[in-house]
């Protein structure tokens, strides 16, 4: 193929990185807001513009495929100690590559018209229509697989849904069995995450519930407050739950806790 159109290429690798930077963020149960990923998805579609360069050599092409994978992590999901962040780069690093093997193993064998590989950069010459279609057809393909893996690690992980003053939050939830905290007066359940998570919210102190805790990693007292709605797996909870607010107590890439209780509903 001689002729590549700059703005199919941009586009159809901006649609690429964002599935790439999804399959990271569900891999390793990251809280990132769309607008961040669609953010570092714009950057990958700019950084597939190497495609026009001369051809570069294997070891420059690596090089440069993992710093742009560096700034699309940092981009997509913001910063955090060093050995979370390589850890992250490389998971997508891991995502990127296997993708443009896939893709080569089919343009090598199949040699499927429209189809080209410019420095490890993947080009198809597609109509919009078509680019929608397969949009649609990832989205549920990422549902399923998201079904399917939570039926193997007994769900583990909670999707969680609030929305406070007509803001909406969504974050992700570790499944804990210990995790047993309630509202002292109400005997309600509190759901735990760092403040970083829910977007760094101050509730209005006429709704704060201070809630005594002994097993996050010691004693204290964290905010809780009830949420305008909740949701909690796709399922609409009652409003009979609080989210309790602590500040670097929850470590790694899991910044919340839900009570086990609560997922089983």
């Amino acid at each position: 193929m001689k002729i590549i159109y700059i703005d199919v290429l941009v586009t159809v690798n901006i649609f690429i990185d964002f599935f790439l930077i999804l399959c990271t963020k569900k891999s390793l149960h990251l809280n990132a807001s769309y607008k961040r990923i669609i953010l570092g998805s714009i950057i990958g579609g700019i950084q597939s513009l190497i495609a026009l360069a001369p051809t570069l050599i294997f070891a420059v092409n690596i090089l440069a495929d993992i710093v742009g994978a560096a700034v699309i992590v940092f981009i997509a999901f913001g910063k955090c100690d060093i050995k979370r962040y390589i850890k992250r780069v490389l998971i997508y690093f891991s995502f990127s590559f296997s993708f443009c093997g896939i893709m080569m193993f089919l343009y090598t064998a199949f040699k499927p018209k429209g189809m080209a590989i410019y420095n490890d950069i993947v080009y198809f010459n597609i109509s919009p229509i078509v680019l929608i279609i397969l949009t649609l057809i990832s989205y549920y393909i990422l549902k399923i697989i998201k079904r399917l893996t939570k039926g193997v690690n007994g769900g583990g992980i909670c999707n969680v849904e609030i929305k406070v003053n007509n803001k909406q939050i969504s974050f992700c939830a570790k499944v804990d069995t210990g995790c047993n905290l309630k509202e002292p007066f109400s005997g309600d359940y509190v759901i735990i995450a760092e403040k970083e998570v829910i977007d760094n919210y101050n509730p209005d102190d006429k709704k704060v519930r201070l809630i005594p805790f002994q097993s996050l990693g010691g004693n204290g007292i964290i905010k809780g407050f009830r949420p305008d709605f909740i949701k909690i797996d796709e399922t609409v909870a009652d409003k009979n739950i609080y989210i309790g607010i602590c500040e670097n107590i929850l470590k790694g890439d899991i910044k919340a806790l839900i009570p086990a209780e609560l997922a089983a509903k």
